[in-house]
């Protein structure tokens, strides 16, 4: 991993993930008025990883995951990769749709995760901004259904210069329904100084 995030101190840390808990927060209220229904959420799970180890986090490499990909954009650039399991994409389209085929999602299905995926994100990136003074703002989301091995390497392809990733795992909780979702910041090389540096830290 890189030298930063090999030397960041337990302050630096709890401030990521702090941005990690509020972004969780925000993305738990704009959820609940997008489904118009109450929203319960677990304590996020806020961690740094390395990227190769992105698949096994998300059940393997084998494994069928729902995925939104976005560009960041803005004084801290990156990536955001939202992940769901079949079952947690199901569970969601249900709150939504009436009738659906999880194995033939149409454009109305599609439509709607990629919407759930834009207010995630966008609750996130408030958070940054709340915290940096920063005006981030995100890509139009691009789809894809398949393994997670599959997924992650072509999702990849284009984060070649990052070796980490900013990882916020949550449960949405409505009635007997969870949906369990992997929330991966990705910042593009110098883009995590910049947020540190923002907030008071010498990462020099």
């Amino acid at each position: 991993m890189s030298d930063l995030i090999n030397h960041l101190t337990s302050v630096q840390k709890d401030v990521l993930k702090e941005i990690g808990n509020i972004g969780a927060g925000n993305a738990a209220t704009a959820f609940a008025q997008f489904l118009n229904t109450r929203i319960h959420m677990t304590v996020p799970s806020v961690t740094i990883v390395p990227i190769e180890d992105v698949p096994e986090l998300t059940g393997g490499i084998e494994t069928e995951v729902v995925s939104v990909l976005l560009k960041v954009m803005g004084e801290s650039p990156g990536s955001i990769l939202l992940v769901f399991s079949v079952q947690s994409t199901e569970n969601l389209l249900k709150m939504i749709i009436d009738e659906f085929d999880i194995y033939q999602l149409g454009e109305v299905e599609v439509s709607a995760i990629k919407e759930i995926g834009n207010i995630l994100s966008g609750s996130y990136l408030n958070a940054i901004n709340q915290m940096t003074g920063f005006n981030l703002f995100q890509s139009i989301p691009a789809f894809a259904f398949d393994m997670a091995g599959a997924i992650l390497s072509s999702s990849m392809l284009s984060l070649a210069e990052n070796d980490y990733a900013l990882l916020i795992e949550t449960k949405f909780i409505n009635g007997d329904e969870e949906i369990e979702g992997f929330f991966f910041y990705i910042p593009d090389p110098g883009s995590l100084e910049k947020i540190l540096k923002s907030l008071g830290f010498d990462t020099q």
